[in-house]
């Protein structure tokens, strides 16, 4: 069984993610141009929002164990200068401030985080292990609005699937519709299933991505085949899950979609 990625793997990736973000926010013909994947936002909002995370986030894991989210130092920090060269500065110090604050507290030490009734734990390592998929997310948002998308990374994109499952998927909260099983297989060669009840929500990592059995005790309500780039951009809303090949159940993707556990 795969385990998860180490820490200085986490930390590494966070650096190139937001490194590839950067060399697409300083390519881009305007910081006005609006970004597709999230058509609220200009691409100086994508780049003030990530900036944000990562200054937000660094609060929160030098504030160790806490009841609630911190706050940085500075709430003027987290406004962005408009002028390019400055919020491209700007960035790379939200990133700094956030690898300092994760490699002084090492991957162990407890902290807030907004996940805290997942499968996840709260802790710095699962800190970094989210915020690698808010880098590579937030590069393929920047990279689209250049027109020029690049896959994900996979070494990224295997961990996102499992990350995005445990983290944002496992809850306590009832399923409020008929229980099922979801498997997500990725081309690379791993899958994952997302158990559906009343008791919740649970993922768990299966030992092949062969497939799916026709009938049986072990058969998926549905299932989702794609690369493990395209699985997390599906699962993050970038694309639609039609362009995965899905088998079963469609109508339970929407249904996954729409939900809204308890707090």
């Amino acid at each position: 069984m795969e385990k998860t990625l180490e820490f200085p793997v986490l930390l590494r990736l966070i650096d190139e993610r937001a490194e590839a973000f950067r060399a697409a926010v300083a390519a881009a013909p305007s910081l006005d141009a609006q970004v597709p994947t999230c058509p609220e936002w200009t691409l100086f909002d994508l780049v003030q929002h990530l900036g944000g995370v990562h200054r937000r986030w660094a609060a929160n894991v030098a504030a160790g164990p806490a009841d609630g989210p911190a706050t940085p130092a500075s709430e003027g920090a987290l406004v962005a200068p408009r002028e390019r060269e400055a919020l491209l500065a700007w960035s790379a110090e939200s990133t700094r401030l956030l690898q300092s604050a994760l490699r002084e507290a090492g991957p162990d030490r407890g902290c807030w985080t907004w996940w805290g009734a997942s499968e996840s734990p709260q802790t710095s390592g699962a800190v970094a292990r989210h915020q690698v998929q808010e880098a590579t997310v937030h590069t393929y948002d920047a990279q689209v609005t250049l027109g020029a998308p690049q896959p994900l990374p996979e070494e990224a994109a295997l961990d996102g699937v499992d990350e995005f499952l445990t983290t944002c998927c496992a809850t306590t909260s009832a399923w409020p519709h008929q229980p099922a099983a979801v498997d997500f297989h990725a081309t690379e060669g791993r899958s994952w299933r997302l158990s559906l009840s009343a008791d919740g929500a649970g993922s768990t990592r299966l030992s092949t991505s062969a497939a799916v059995p026709a009938a049986g005790p072990d058969t998926a309500t549905a299932s989702a085949r794609a690369t493990a780039g395209e699985l997390v951009l599906t699962l993050y809303g970038r694309i639609p899950v039609d362009s995965l090949k899905i088998d079963g159940d469609r109508v339970l993707f929407d249904l996954l979609d729409a939900w809204e556990p308890d707090e």
